[in-house]
């Protein structure tokens, strides 16, 4: 619906909204249409709010960035999108039917328009902002004729310096703890006047991008606090790997040490059992320390190329010294992946050595690796027929040095599944745990298309 087009405004005189969402008319010609201070819908405040002294620290937060010696290059964090907020400035320029509207942030001296319909975002002085005069009295302010109020009149978006503004509506973005991030305004080049609903509108269409940018503050604390943690996780992987390589040489020459000792004594005495006692823990912690070390080289920087599943597969029963196809105790299926190939047979040399740890004991162990491709991405799967994993603790054996401790179940790190999902999510995948048909699990790794 259009403004309403009225006779011009009469200096000094107002109309504002009761409490119901009426109109009513302070004493003057009823037939006049006059400068409004309306009351923000959900708002109980009436005194003007307070500006912070920290303001451009709290606009930070928001992703708002500021150029430092009183520069003029303001932007937006490019991680974030304005088209929301431009989306919502383009329905409250309609429903007013206005051309003009823009979602003003006001810093301690500039206004930034992040977002705006009809006229192209800008920068200006505070003191030169419509709003900035405004918005923090608390309330929804309409100026049917702005080139007739006291507090405008002289501004040079409405003297024609910058724009010739008539009809102006702002309302202040104002968050739940009482901060006023700026406004939503939509303005004219004709004088007019907004009904009810129009306001109404107006003001829930305030709410929501009070709603959208606390939104993108709170994406932004996310982003920065997995930042932190990528980067502690980071170090702390560093440092675990230069521990596990400064110990495993001095370990490897104790359990040569302990070999040669054995050599010498017989096997009936004493010493040769507690000589295989320290070099089976030796052996044990010499195992841990390069699954910390394997740990904390994974990831990093990849070498992809494009491999066969079915030759890296071929590779790893190889390794292991299992049977290897149709009918075998591992056999794979063909696909074509892009990926690290080095990173890729750690991955299933880990899955299927799992599976080979954790084999059940009522039936042979059977291994099968299968893959599906589609326009989502890659999916490849490693089902084992072993001892399973109970629902509860699928997602918490992926976590590193973790161990179920089941009643005959080997030795083992804790790091294997770690070692797989540290693979797959520098892929830019994904690793989750389910049961096979029968019994037993598999693995299911989710590569994207774009790899």
């Amino acid at each position: 619906m259009p403004l309403n087009p009225g006779p011009r405004q009469r200096s000094g005189e107002t109309y504002s909204r009761d409490t119901g969402g009426g109109l009513y008319y302070l004493p003057g010609d009823p037939f006049a249409v006059w400068e409004g201070t309306f009351m923000v819908g959900t708002h109980s405040m009436t005194a003007a709010l307070s500006d912070p002294l920290g303001r451009d620290e709290l606009l930070q937060e928001y992703g708002f960035t500021f150029a430092n010696g009183g520069g003029r290059q303001r932007s937006v964090d490019q991680a974030l999108s304005t088209e929301p907020l431009e989306n919502l400035v383009q329905l409250a320029a309609k429903l007013c039917g206005v051309p003009y509207g823009v979602i003003n942030v006001v810093t301690s001296d500039e206004q930034q328009q992040v977002a705006a319909v009809g006229v192209e975002a800008a920068v200006c002085a505070r003191e030169d902002s419509m709003c900035a005069q405004v918005f923090l009295s608390g309330k929804t302010t309409v100026v049917p004729d702005a080139s007739l109020d006291p507090r405008l009149a002289s501004n040079p978006f409405v003297t024609g310096e910058i724009a010739a503004v008539r009809f102006y509506a702002s309302v202040p973005l104002e968050t739940s703890s009482g901060f006023v991030l700026g406004s939503l305004c939509v303005f004219s080049n004709s004088a007019g006047t907004p009904d009810k609903d129009q306001l109404d509108m107006l003001e829930i269409l305030a709410r929501q991008a009070v709603q959208l940018l606390e939104l993108q503050r709170r994406t932004l604390q996310l982003n920065s606090a997995l930042d932190e943690v990528r980067e502690s996780n980071a170090k702390l992987a560093e440092f675990a790997g230069r521990v596990s390589h400064d110990l495993r040489g001095p370990l490897t020459t104790m359990l040569g040490y302990v070999e040669m000792a054995e050599d010498e004594v017989d096997g009936d005495h004493p010493a040769a059992e507690y000589l295989q006692i320290i070099g089976a823990s030796g052996h044990r912690m010499l195992t841990m320390l390069e699954d910390v070390l394997t740990y904390s080289r994974m990831g990093g920087v990849l070498q992809r190329q494009h491999v066969s599943l079915q030759d890296v597969a071929a590779e790893v029963a190889r390794d292991l010294g299992l049977s290897f196809g149709p009918g075998a105790v591992l056999d794979s299926g063909e696909m074509k992946l892009h990926v690290d190939p080095g990173q890729l047979r750690t991955l299933l040399q880990n899955l299927v050595a799992n599976a080979m740890n954790y084999r059940s004991p009522d039936r042979d162990l059977s291994v099968r690796i299968s893959g599906i491709s589609n326009y989502h991405g890659t999916t490849v799967l490693v089902a084992d027929n072993g001892k399973g994993i109970a629902p509860v603790d699928r997602q918490r054996v992926l976590e590193p040095l973790v161990r179920l401790h089941r009643d005959g179940d080997g030795h083992g790190s804790g790091l294997g599944l770690a070692i797989c999902r540290r693979i797959v999510e520098a892929h830019g995948g994904e690793l989750s745990l389910k049961e096979s048909p029968g019994g037993g699990t598999t693995a299911v790794i989710s590569f994207p298309a774009d790899q």
